[in-house]
């Protein structure tokens, strides 16, 4: 203990200044130590800083650190969840950016559920991280959402919310549910049926509205198609495929648009289950892509996202935006790619 330093600094977290007190060295050998800057330090006097540092169970403020040398701390990922593999492609694809920068990611999974969203929201807020980037299970903004947007950089990607005007990633989910609806007609389909995703969430709108163009352009009332409303999760195309196959057989569709992959999955599970074939008694289709898509018997037919492009650009986006004093509103949409496999089969005529 020198001049009563070590006393001091135990009952407050000890600071650069108190190493360098008890070290005898000035706060910039003691910084040069620590962040091994390249300037000249004599190895006798970086062993007594370390040692004084391990005394003092000093710890560096790395944010501080990280804004000093303009250099990230530590970024926010709030996602519903990594049960879906498109999420985990965004998340791959965002540590993959920020790793190269030497920056934590924080997973914050929320269940799709606005409470837990909105908890995160004010978690990372208090918090003092450097950005977040915020993929909504709810399509609802929460209070802490937009004092978070309004106070730090936020970007969106996958799903945008109503009323928040931040940097957006998104794919073409209009243009590929249209394609592969079209693609679907083109096999002779007309008694149709949509599992959509939740209501209220920008993709699933968006897919929705995509379908329905293609029915219009096919001269087919859009409000006609039964729609049955599901969650994004397996074991909602599993009661839909419950719900639809339970029809008279002349009410049944012979084809069947679900909004992403999971509820396709379940869906064609629960088909086989009560053996009904896929895709000769109905067709199914999906939306993301995932690698579970492929591995499905039948595969399935599906719209490709690129997910992991999709996470290395709202990393990048967000990059740009972190210290920026004004910066436009920028959205990046990446294409689509209809994928045809042996999930969808031609309807004899």
């Amino acid at each position: 203990m020198v001049d009563g330093v070590t006393r001091s600094a135990a009952i407050r977290r000890p600071t650069i200044r108190d190493v360098a007190q008890l070290a005898k060295v000035s706060v910039g050998t003691v910084s040069a130590v620590i962040n091994n800057s390249g300037r000249p330090v004599a190895e006798n006097t970086r062993d007594h800083v370390l040692r004084c540092i391990a005394e003092l169970n000093f710890e560096p403020n790395s944010a501080a650190r990280g804004l000093k040398h303009q250099r990230l701390s530590s970024v926010g990922f709030i996602v519903p969840d990594l049960s879906n593999a498109f999420f985990v492609d965004i998340a791959e694809g965002i540590h993959s950016v920020l790793d190269q920068v030497d920056c934590l990611l924080v997973l914050c999974l929320t269940g799709s559920d606005m409470q837990r969203e909105e908890y995160y929201a004010k978690v990372l807020r208090t918090q003092r991280l450097n950005g977040v980037i915020y993929l909504s299970g709810s399509g609802l903004p929460s209070q802490s959402l937009l004092a978070l947007a309004q106070k730090g950089s936020v970007v969106f990607v996958d799903e945008c919310l109503p009323g928040v005007d931040i940097p957006f990633v998104s794919s073409q989910n209009l243009i590929g549910a249209r394609s592969l609806a079209q693609y679907i007609l083109a096999q002779n389909h007309r008694k149709l049926a949509i599992v959509s995703g939740p209501q209220g969430l920008w993709t699933s709108e968006q897919r929705q509205a995509g379908f329905r163009e293609a029915f219009i352009g096919a001269n087919i009332e859009p409000d006609a198609v039964p729609l049955v409303r599901g969650d994004y999760t397996e074991a909602s195309g599993r009661q839909a495929a419950d719900y639809l196959t339970s029809l008279p057989k002349d009410e049944r569709p012979t084809a069947v648009l679900c909004a992403n992959d999971l509820m396709a999955i379940g869906f064609i599970h629960r088909c086989q289950e009560l053996n009904i074939n896929v895709p000769k008694e109905i067709s199914v289709s999906g939306f993301d892509d995932i690698p579970e898509a492929r591995l499905l018997q039948p595969q399935l037919t599906t719209v490709r996202q690129p997910g992991r492009e999709m996470g290395r650009a709202a990393a990048a986006l967000l990059l740009q935006h972190i210290g920026a004093r004004s910066q436009p509103v920028e959205q990046r949409d990446f294409a689509t790619e209809l994928c045809i496999r042996q999930s969808v089969s031609p309807l004899s005529l």
